[in-house]
């Protein structure tokens, strides 16, 4: 058994290829050797921005033999087909076997490969590897690269080491020969070094200044900046994705702290820090020690050299602070730039902008928001929150997407128009709701609490999922271009932090369609026939006058095209209310909730309040895991079971007004007052229930009050109590009454009443839909 030591060398590997690349070459190299039959143990993958090394522990001096098999023809097949498949396989007839293959006597070559020195086999492997690396973006060089089957890699390759213990593996692609020396760093020790194999490799190569190992410089990059800003008495701000950056970027990284003029202090910190970490790949720093410092930002930053300066850095840290300087002056001349101009004024200019085809634009998606905040507000749906201030913040919260800081950093959309509001001396509850309305951005980020935050959040959010949806430019398979997902999770997050009691159905998404019917009508100029359609679905209130007016002098155009919007509004709202629910199982599958139990409301229908749906989710799960539940649920399968064998049906609405006839169902519209008299006529069994029978009419008439009341005020908990009464005489119903009697009215009137059984369990839950 013999390490392997694979290196690739080149010039620069982009740090955000580094990672996919160490993948890709342990994955290129076990394909390889599995194809040949090596047994692989250990494999270490290492990089550098100058090379990628592969270490394969205890390889096998020789492959183990291998049986290769290939069908043929049939034995009835011409001879021609015969004759190519000898030439292909360089086989004879009477090498050939014949086996039965689905009732026909077919040809197999089967080849005995027998083991190959694994030196030899690594000799083919290595060209194979480089050709077939899939590099994002990769080039060809030389006199070669007129042609496009030239070498092609990342940056141009430069050098392959490649020893099987301490013996070269020869091997040579692109003019390039492999052998057994490699460059140290570029500065310190550019020379040859002669590596002897696996075993020396990282020690030789740390001699000479490279720290092979990426996650070894990752340590070193993060506790070194560490103890710089510890030396001048600051907190370093921790970035881990700055840390891996830093460590692609050097191979000796040598981590050193600057400062920078205070007065650039005045622009917001996170435009210093993103000024900083984009353009500089710099660490900035907080004041004093981490236990007792205030947090607010220092004017200092670490940077990561990639040597050892004899002067100790103070050249190099010089150098980075002027490209600092002019990167920081950049930047606080947008802010001061920006700041000239009202947030107002700034928001004007978003009609420029597309949001979507089909939706108009950006000032159109800002309209609808602000209707929707308000309405949210004014509604009572987010408690304390000021209507007026919900719809300013919902006016301003896409403003700064037009300002020169936004254009430069996108990154801090949202948070510079926090700023701007603040510095423009608007209320702080809009410049809060402007900088965090884009929040939750992802599963376990912060959930705004703020009222008016929450409203224009929300408002963002949905605006967004009503429009995308009404138009069927929902999320398919992997693919979700405007984020819809993501956005479902965040209204989820809000709704159920908040508490916010909404009902998704009605009427939110009827006034959100009415919001969208806004900007079909500034796009489209629709008839004032569009706004009579929707007033039959959303009410006059939806709408305001001055939509009327823009309606009633709008051009006349054909009435089918607000026919086709308001179609469009109610099956996307139906679909949209399944894709909460699938959202729904994803978010709360952390929280230990099972997807079936919010399948088995959601199933009820008219349960749209996420926040009463949850509280309910939650009653059924505690049930459901206790005896009673357990129990409970056996004997409603085993009634539905029998239900559904008598083929009972529950949509017959005229049962209750005719003849018995062995097939209607009396208690269909058992809520409906005018049938109440009706239903009491025919609730006379007829005939002498037996003890079961009667123990289960009378456990009924009990429980499925209770749980109704319990039911309208929310207290589940009091609902599974009601039900869990009905377990021991359902259990007691199914092992002393005969359901299917010969006597055609008890048998009747059985099915009825565990037709009833299942009505009463399903006003808490659809129990079919529960597993188990």
């Amino acid at each position: 058994m013999t390490d392997f030591l694979l290196e690739l060398r080149c010039e620069e590997i982009p740090a955000r290829m580094q990672a996919g690349a160490r993948a890709d070459l342990e994955k290129l190299f076990r394909k390889e050797m599995g194809a040949a039959g090596v047994k692989l143990g250990q494999i270490t993958v290492w990089s550098t921005p100058r090379r990628l090394a592969l270490i394969a522990n205890t390889l096998p001096d020789v492959t183990e033999a291998v049986s290769e098999e290939t069908k043929g023809p049939a034995t009835s097949a011409p001879d021609q087909a015969l004759e190519g498949f000898l030439r292909k396989t360089g086989l004879t007839r009477d090498q050939l076997q014949v086996r039965d293959l689905k009732g026909k006597d077919t040809y197999f070559a089967v080849i005995e490969k027998p083991g190959r020195a694994v030196k030899d086999v690594l000799a083919e492997a290595v060209p194979a590897i480089i050709r077939a690396f899939p590099w994002p973006k990769s080039q060809r060089w030389g006199k070669a690269s007129i042609s496009t089957e030239s070498l092609r890699w990342v940056r141009p390759l430069s050098g392959i080491v490649a020893i099987l213990g301490e013996d070269l593996v020869e091997c040579e692609i692109g003019g390039i020969v492999s052998g057994c020396a490699t460059k140290g760093h570029r500065f310190h020790a550019p020379g040859d070094i002669t590596i002897g194999g696996a075993h020396d490799y990282a020690r030789k190569l740390s001699v000479c200044h490279v720290i092979v190992d990426h996650v070894e410089r990752q340590d070193l990059i993060r506790d070194e900046a560490r103890n710089a800003a510890a030396a001048a008495g600051l907190t370093l701000v921790e970035d881990e994705g700055l840390v891996i950056e830093n460590a692609g970027l050097t191979e000796w990284p040598v981590p050193l702290l600057g400062r920078f003029d205070e007065a650039f202090l005045d622009v917001p910190p996170e435009v210093i820090q993103l000024t900083a970490r984009v353009n500089q790949k710099y660490f900035v720093c907080e004041d004093g020690a981490k236990e007792t410092g205030s947090g607010k930002l220092a004017n200092a930053f670490v940077c990561t050299a990639n040597i050892d300066a004899v002067d100790g850095g103070e050249g190099i840290v010089a150098g980075n602070r002027k490209v600092l300087a002019a990167r920081l002056s950049d930047a606080r001349f947008f802010w001061e730039q920006d700041k000239k101009t009202a947030l107002s004024d700034h928001a004007r200019k978003l009609a420029r902008i597309t949001f979507h085809e089909k939706l108009g634009t950006v000032a159109d998606k800002v309209e609808r928001v602000a209707k929707l905040a308000e309405w949210l507000a004014s509604e009572g749906i987010v408690p304390n929150c000021d209507p007026a201030l919900a719809r300013q913040a919902a006016e301003l919260c896409k403003a700064d997407l037009v300002t020169e800081m936004v254009g430069e950093f996108p990154e801090l959309q949202g948070l510079m128009g926090g700023y701007y509001a603040r510095a423009e001396g608007l209320p702080d509850a809009v410049a809060d709701a402007i900088r965090d309305h884009y929040k939750p951005v992802g599963q376990g980020d912060d959930v705004p609490t703020a009222p008016v935050t929450v409203a224009v959040s929300l408002a963002d959010k949905l605006d967004t999922l009503a429009a995308f949806f009404a138009y069927d430019l929902r999320p398919t398979g992997s693919k979700d271009p405007f984020a819809l997902r993501r956005a479902a999770i965040a209204v989820i997050g809000l709704l159920i932090e908040n508490g916010v009691r909404l009902k998704l159905g009605n009427p939110l998404f009827k006034h959100a369609g009415a919001m969208l019917l806004l900007t079909e009508v500034s796009v489209a100029r629709q008839s004032l026939d569009v706004f009579v359609q929707l007033d039959k679905i959303v009410g006059r209130d939806a709408a305001s006058n001055a939509v009327v007016e823009a309606l009633i002098h709008s051009e006349t155009t054909p009435a089918q095209e607000g026919d086709k919007v308001v179609k469009m509004a109610g099956e996307g709202t139906r679909v949209l209310l399944d894709f909460f629910a699938d959202r729904l199982k994803v978010q709360q599958k952390e929280a230990g909730v099972r997807h079936d139990l919010i399948d088995a409301v959601f199933a009820l229908g008219g349960e749209d309040d996420l926040v009463r749906l949850l509280a309910r989710v939650h009653a059924l799960q505690a049930f459901v895991g206790s005896e009673d539940g357990t129990n409970l649920l056996a004997g409603y399968k085993r009634a539905a079971n029998i239900l559904r064998k008598e083929d009972w049906k529950a949509d017959r609405i005229e049962a209750a007004a005719h003849p018995l006839t062995g097939d209607e169902d009396p208690l269909e519209n058992v809520d409906d007052p005018d049938m109440k008299e009706v239903y009491a006529a025919r609730s006379a069994l007829g005939y002498e229930p037996e003890p079961a029978e009667k123990n289960l009419i009378d456990a009924l008439d009990a429980a499925e009050p209770q749980s109704t009341a319990a039911v309208a005020d929310e207290d589940f908990a009091g609902a599974m109590s009601a039900l869990a009464s009905l377990r021991a005489p359902i259990d007691g119903f199914f092992d002393q009454v005969t359901v299917n009697d010969t006597d055609a009215n008890k048998r009747y009137s059985r099915l009825a009443l565990l037709d009833r059984f299942r009505a009463a369990v399903h006003n808490v839950a659809d129990f079919s839909r529960i597993e188990g």
